[in-house]
């Protein structure tokens, strides 16, 4: 089906449905397309949410995982949530076991809880804070300030990241992203010899080791901006490809390449794809509807549980602003 039949049946389904889409940067081109395209929104987890809640829509159709639908629904209570496939999920939120993680908690009552935004409702509802990628360090540097004990879940990688900047007296949840975990030193190394006119842009869940020969490191929508920015011809991407959509559309002549995730011999070289991420596409969006399967569920009780810690990150975000600002 050409692009075109997508957008026009797309615009009906939402029409009917009373729906907006939207869309994280990570999915596939043709469904953040769709979204721009039909006055929806594409963006990270956190503002995919927020932008839903000032939407007059009775519903709004989530493309990304799980753990992002959990989120709009926690923070748009009274609207239907949808996901395009309700089986796309992350190794983050899987790894993150909620009871497992209740113990781990519970063996540590001394500690402040501060969980990453890519868990499941039912961990955040027993969150002190939740973070996003983009301010984990500055609230983590505030309440080491403030004396505070921490326990971090759930990717390692971004709790080393962060300890290496804060310092933070800080307990590790034994997390990661599938993805990210499988950048190669030794190969970024080479393919920086192969394009020296290069920039190098990281996401925090990579291993150290490839955040230390990062130029940028920060949440997806840092890496967009950066991305703008760089005066190099090369942009070298550690994370999901996804990203490349939104990236090249603002720096059409730059040359974007994928940070290898394999070495000496493999197959694939850059194979950087999320699988779950890669479960949303057009077809399935034509259907969202068809079924009551994908609806996102969650009790009254673990919302207004979750909303807490996300609202107390998103009141310290506002005041970070300002107080930058002032």
């Amino acid at each position: 089906m050409q692009y075109s039949e997508y957008l026009k049946k797309i615009k009906t389904l939402l029409k009917n449905n009373d729906a907006k889409l939207i869309a994280h940067y990570y999915v596939d081109e043709i469904v953040q397309r769709l979204a721009e395209d039909t006055n929806g929104f594409v963006s990270d987890s956190l503002e995919m949410a927020r932008y839903g809640s000032k939407q007059k829509e009775s519903s709004l159709i989530v493309a990304g995982v799980k753990f992002m639908g959990e989120t709009a629904k926690i923070l748009n209570p009274d609207k239907k949530i949808r996901m395009i496939d309700i089986e796309a999920t992350c190794s983050l939120d899987t790894g993150c076991d909620f009871e497992n993680f209740q113990d781990f908690c519970t063996k540590n009552p001394d500690r402040e809880v501060v969980v990453y935004a890519n868990t499941s409702a039912k961990v955040k509802s027993i969150a002190d804070w939740v973070v996003t990628s983009s301010m984990a360090v500055s609230l983590v540097e505030h309440l080491t300030a403030l004396g505070k004990k921490l326990i971090w879940a759930p990717d390692k990688y971004l709790g080393n990241y962060i300890l290496d900047q804060t310092g933070a007296d800080m307990l590790l949840w034994d997390g990661s992203c599938i993805v990210h975990e499988e950048y190669k030193t030794i190969e970024l190394k080479n393919m920086l010899k192969r394009y020296p006119d290069s920039d190098v842009l990281v996401h925090p869940e990579s291993p150290r080791s490839i955040i230390q020969i990062a130029d940028v490191v920060g949440s997806t929508t840092k890496l967009i901006e950066a991305s703008k920015t760089s005066k190099k011809k090369y942009i070298i991407v550690a994370t999901e490809k996804g990203i490349f959509y939104q990236m090249k559309k603002f720096s059409p002549n730059k040359i974007f390449l994928e940070a290898p995730t394999a070495g000496e011999g493999a197959d694939c070289k850059s194979c950087g794809r999320c699988p779950w991420m890669n479960l949303n596409n057009a077809n399935k969006l034509l259907d969202v509807f068809n079924s009551n399967k994908n609806e996102i569920q969650i009790s009254q009780d673990i919302i207004a549980k979750a909303k807490r810690p996300i609202d107390r990150m998103v009141n310290f975000q506002a005041n970070n602003i300002i107080n930058k600002a002032s």
